[in-house]
């Protein structure tokens, strides 16, 4: 069973996944939030680690770019096979739907297209335990370029879907993220980037050019009042 509930999604409205009133409104935040969290926080590793740790600048980059594109093959992974978790069990599906299946359902809920501030911090802070254990010092180049990986996934991800499809070279994104919400879940997992996607050949399949959806404004009107599912 996928992650989601609906059969086709809701443009308007923002479900309630918490009685609890606290949980409910830590389900909410703005972009902006964990984006000044995470650009903040790898400019203050970058900062410690040449002018306290004595770093020289390609060093610490080269470790910077390892970290991003670290990121961006747990970004995949993670929304494969984590935010995709076959709902075999009642337990099982309430996780898969708080997760990532409420967003399936309500593809245009703002509020919920990026991390909580409380857990941005917690997920941090975790992050760099456990990257300083395994690098020791390194950590503050290669989780620097992690968060920033992490920031510029939010970014794109919430850009799909709150704004219309550039008419440049970042359209692919908006197309590639279109597919996934409404042809085929079961593909095209990259949000940030379709690079692991070509990698472990989950590109979305090819399919005649007169069963295309043209993309409208922005991903979510690409099959509104089509009769499409996702």
């Amino acid at each position: 069973m996928e992650s989601t509930k609906l059969k086709r999604p809701k443009h308007k409205g923002s479900p309630k996944l918490f009685e609890n009133p606290i949980l409910e409104k830590l389900t909410h935040t703005h972009i902006s939030a964990p984006l000044i969290i995470f650009f903040g926080t790898a400019a203050a590793l970058i900062y410690y680690g040449i002018f306290e740790k004595g770093f020289r600048t390609p060093e610490i980059l080269a470790w910077f770019a390892g970290g991003l594109l670290f990121f961006t093959f747990i970004e995949y992974i993670a929304h494969r096979y984590l935010y995709h978790i076959p709902a075999t069990t009642p337990r099982r599906q309430k996780i898969s739907y708080t997760m990532h299946g409420v967003h399936h359902d309500y593809p245009k809920d703002k509020s919920r297209l990026a991390m909580p501030p409380v857990l941005s911090l917690i997920v941090t802070s975790v992050l760099f335990i456990i990257y300083r254990a395994i690098l020791g010092d390194y950590v503050f180049g290669f989780l620097a370029g992690f968060l920033v990986g992490y920031a510029g996934y939010l970014a794109v991800h919430y850009s799909v879907h709150a704004f219309k499809v550039p008419n440049n070279f970042l359209k692919i994104l908006w197309h590639h993220h279109s597919i996934h919400h409404y042809r085929e879940p079961d593909r095209a997992f990259g949000v940030s980037s379709p690079f692991w996607d070509h990698i472990f050949r989950t590109m979305p399949r090819q399919t005649p050019a007169s069963a295309r959806t043209a993309v409208g404004k922005s991903i979510d009107d690409e099959n509104q009042g089509k009769g499409h599912t996702h």
